[in-house]
């Protein structure tokens, strides 16, 4: 699982091409081979430089296409039911939000936020894995 912060005013789509090398060179630094077959998105990464790029390194981009664009003029049909599966990075980012250090922002600096992100992050893992009770 892999986070990057970026600054408040930029979109967070320029920011796909950081996360997904950062996030597959992590898994391969723990011993995992990594390759994503689909990489799902809303409409605020419908961008054609977006498909190209998920293209490019042989990955199925998963985003709707906006209401004033022609869903036949894309180069990759829209996979519906694999969409559907995005709710679990909505869950994990509802999740996050439960860290109220993490929702409120209570950092300064961006590194210390980012490291309450990744603890937020491992609290969840360790609630999830290892129940209320369970010595670690």
């Amino acid at each position: 699982m892999t986070a990057v912060l970026s600054p408040g005013e930029s979109h967070e789509s320029k920011l796909l091409p950081g996360v997904l090398e950062a996030a597959i060179s992590e898994a391969q630094a723990e011993g995992f081979e990594v390759k994503p077959i689909k990489l799902a998105g809303d409409k605020g990464y419908r961008y054609p430089w977006i498909d190209a790029y998920l293209l490019g390194k042989q990955i199925d981009p998963v985003i709707p296409s906006k209401s004033n664009e022609d869903p036949s003029a894309r180069p990759v049909e829209f996979d519906r039911a694999a969409y559907r599966r995005r709710c679990v990075v909505e869950q994990l980012i509802g999740w996050l939000k439960e860290a109220r250090r993490v929702a409120t922002r209570y950092e300064k600096l961006a590194v210390t936020y980012l490291s309450m992100v990744k603890m937020a992050m491992v609290a969840r893992y360790l609630r999830q894995f290892a129940p209320e009770g369970t010595r670690i």
